[in-house]
């Protein structure tokens, strides 16, 4: 255990804070592991080695995003284009020119069923060509 593991002003007991990192990790991935592990063999193709941790947080950070502005607009194109051109909250985790591609993953993410099959990197690259194109 490392000091980071530590959390002395914590309030949560042991068993809550296991629940709610389950439940995290069911936002993160409905399917499960094998989806986890397929998204994370495309991050591998796409990041080096040490930007998988980046690449990870600025991903989760843009779902959460994506998912907040696709609620409130009932539109992924509205939730897009706000990420892209009207939100500038999420800057100290994600870097402007690689909100494209945090959108790609999300928007392929979303599009993954109990197949957990993600499109190539190849395809991904295309989307976020079609996603720069939208920045003003």
């Amino acid at each position: 255990m490392a000091l980071g593991d530590f959390n002395f002003f914590s309030w949560k007991s042991k068993e809550q804070r296991e629940r709610e990192q389950e439940e995290y990790n069911e936002w993160a991935f409905p399917h499960g592991l094998e989806q986890r592990e397929n998204f994370e063999k495309l991050l591998g193709e796409m990041f080096t080695k040490s930007d998988l941790p980046f690449a990870m947080m600025g991903f989760l950070t843009c779902k959460e995003l994506y998912e907040r502005y696709l609620k409130k607009y009932n539109s992924s194109e509205r939730a897009v284009n706000i990420l892209l051109n009207e939100d500038k909250g999420y800057r100290n985790i994600i870097k402007k020119k690689e909100m494209p591609r945090c959108i790609a993953l999300v928007l392929a993410d979303a599009q993954v069923d109990e197949s957990c099959a993600y499109p190539t990197v190849e395809e991904l690259r295309k989307s976020i060509a079609e996603i720069e194109a939208m920045r003003k």
